[in-house]
């Protein structure tokens, strides 16, 4: 019958020529295990639920120091004999239960290697790349906005320096939390959003409702392809809606926009100009193609991919409009575009634009995106039906809106031209000075 082993018998025995194991007889089943090398471990031969012999390696021998305390022992850890004794008496207590205790270790092996492996792939840059690529870029018209705030070039997909994937690039997204949303929403509404340059000394709420967008849409997209269990965005104030703005440019300060704008490159001047006579927004009109007007140049189509609401807009442009739109096109290069400084993308640079156009103006919180409030405006105040005003603008929102919209299928070209025309001859009379400004008689548009 084999003895019991004890501390001391442990560590006086020496390797030999062979591998040597030597039965402990306190414990049954575990065994020392002694190398030719002198490496020391423990086992435990048991067997199994269908009668097979198994052996399981428990963890290297350790000697503790005088006075030091041993950690709760488990498989694969530096073992003392009192720890390798308590260990073989747990899983005992698994194989009287019909267990394999060898069975059940490598499992968690292989789960925690394959959890080990999942949180290398869905770190936040690969995560955050792949929502763009399989979802933004194919669903979202801004999306090259998106893909800034979350710190990557739009052209390539590479990361911006010191930007928000840069920054956490390989952190699993599971460890993401809500106090990390909160931090980085907070930094950008103070400090800019990672990485991009700052827009404005003073908290932006816009831009940090925009980066608690992006991050929120991101995970939610993870959530619903099984790739996290929750959103860390839930529970996270939302920055606040800022109010509707209601500013319109008046007639004079309409005369010193025009003024300013004829001050840039025809490049600008002309969108700039184009954006008070028709209505259209600022990207619609800066990415104007040949392709879009028909073979006078009197009428523009925009594709349903190029408008927010996504349905395809027929613009009448008035003989103003076309006046201008001709100019710029005999000064266009050699591609598709009716606006570009680089002959491969739309005309950009706005924010620049923007800035001389104040200098200019001295003209009080005004955006360009309040020329569509102010064309709006000024054709309702000339006469020009809600309806047909809606219409013009490609606006579906009141009479147009609901189920309203669903019969009401008319496209009102005939009056959306003539709108547009008296739009835009109220438009030169302003900037001519005219005494007399005929308006339209309501009802009549």
């Amino acid at each position: 019958m084999a003895k019991s082993l004890t501390a001391a018998a442990v560590n006086k025995f020496c390797k030999g020529a062979v591998r040597r194991e030597i039965p402990d007889g306190g414990c049954q089943g575990l065994y020392l295990i002694i190398q030719p090398s002198g490496a020391k471990s423990w086992a435990l031969r048991y067997r199994r639920p269908d009668k097979r012999p198994a052996k399981l390696v428990l963890g290297p021998v350790v000697e503790l120091a005088k006075g030091a305390t041993e950690e709760p022992p488990v498989i694969g850890g530096h073992l003392t004999l009192a720890g390798a004794r308590s260990l073989v008496a747990k899983l005992q207590h698994q194989i009287a239960q019909g267990r394999d205790p060898a069975a059940i270790h490598f499992a968690e092996k292989d789960s925690a290697r394959a959890t080990f492996a999942d949180r290398l792939k869905n770190t936040f840059d690969n995560s955050a790349r792949e929502f763009i690529e399989q979802h933004a870029r194919k669903k979202t018209r801004r999306w090259h906005e998106q893909a800034r705030l979350l710190g990557f070039r739009p052209d390539d997909l590479l990361l911006i320096p010191n930007g928000l994937a840069s920054r956490w690039a390989k952190r699993p997204v599971v460890e993401i939390d809500g106090f990390d949303i909160h931090s980085i929403v907070d930094e950008t509404r103070h400090s800019g959003a990672p990485g991009l340059r700052r827009r404005s000394e003073a908290p932006t709420e816009a831009r940090a409702r925009a980066m608690f967008s992006v991050l929120s849409k991101m995970f939610r997209w993870l959530v619903q392809h099984r790739r996290l269990l929750q959103n860390p965005c839930v529970g996270v104030h939302r920055p606040d809606t800022p109010k509707s703005r209601d500013r319109v440019l008046s007639d004079p300060e309409i005369i010193v926009f025009w003024e300013a704008a004829d001050a840039e490159p025809t490049v600008f001047a002309a969108p700039l100009k184009l954006l008070l006579l028709t209505g259209c927004r600022l990207n619609e009109v800066a990415g104007m193609q040949l392709s879009e007007l028909n073979s006078d140049q009197s009428t523009w189509i925009i594709p349903g991919g190029r408008t927010k609401n996504g349905r395809a807009h027929s613009v009448p442009l008035s003989q103003f409009a076309q006046t201008i739109l001709q100019g710029a096109l005999e000064q266009r290069g050699s591609n598709e575009l009716a606006f570009s400084t680089t002959n491969k993308s739309p005309v950009s640079g706005w924010s620049k634009v923007k800035r001389r156009l104040d200098h200019r103006m001295k003209v009080a919180d005004w955006r360009l995106h309040d020329l569509r409030r102010t064309t709006a405006t000024g054709m309702a105040d000339i006469g020009i039906q809600p309806h047909i005003v809606e219409a013009a603008l490609n606006h579906i929102s009141g009479t147009k809106s609901g189920v309203a919209g669903v019969y009401n299928r008319a496209l009102y070209a005939a009056e959306k031209k003539v709108a547009l025309e008296c739009w835009a001859k109220h438009v030169e009379s302003i900037i001519c000075g005219a005494a007399n400004v005929v308006a339209f008689k309501r009802g009549r548009v």
